[in-house]
């Protein structure tokens, strides 16, 4: 006689696995969009932060030496550009004469890359060009004036991120609802 199956043992029938695995499908295919939207925004603050935290750098940099530093934006991490477009990458340099520095820079404190692909970092008018720190750590112009403005961090289809440079020359990253371009 041939030795008898426990009806207890049981196992998953094709038809259960075959709909366990489609409510799995369904639900990786919702989380999917929500998942990049977070990496994307992750994306967007750690330039954000990068670019604060250069600032801040080149602040304490200042007030260290005793001296003007300078932030500019430097698509090649040794010259400025004076496009104002900040976000292929940007460099700081100590700059006692307080004028726009001719060629490259070899004395530079910070030098940092390039923004992902279709992020887009620009200042408004007072800080399009440079930020500049005195020995005090305070941010003015080359002419003395008093700097003050935000950089805004942009993906399409994302929300943009602002720096926010102050007029005691201390720098704050603020997460905003504005639809990017």
């Amino acid at each position: 006689m041939p030795p008898r199956l426990a009806h207890d043992a049981r196992g998953f029938t094709l038809v259960e696995l075959l709909i366990a695995l489609a409510v799995a499908s369904l639900l990786t295919a919702l989380a999917a969009p929500s998942w990049r939207e977070q990496l994307a925004a992750g994306e967007l603050r750690e330039r954000a932060d990068a670019l604060a935290s250069a600032m801040t750098l080149a602040r304490s940099e200042a007030i260290k030496r005793g001296a003007r530093v300078d932030l500019c934006p430097s698509a090649d991490r040794a010259t400025c550009a004076s496009s104002g477009e900040w976000e292929g990458g940007w460099l700081a340099y100590p700059n006692e004469t307080g004028v726009d520095p001719q060629g490259p820079i070899a004395n530079a404190v910070v030098r940092d890359g390039s923004a992902g692909a279709g992020i887009t970092i620009r200042g408004n008018t007072p800080v399009a060009r440079y930020v500049s720190y005195t020995s005090l750590g305070h941010a003015r112009r080359h002419d003395g004036a008093l700097q003050m403005g935000t950089f805004t961090v942009c993906r399409h289809g994302s929300s943009a991120v602002k720096v926010v440079l102050a007029n005691s020359g201390r720098t704050r990253v603020d997460a905003t609802t504005e639809a990017c371009p």
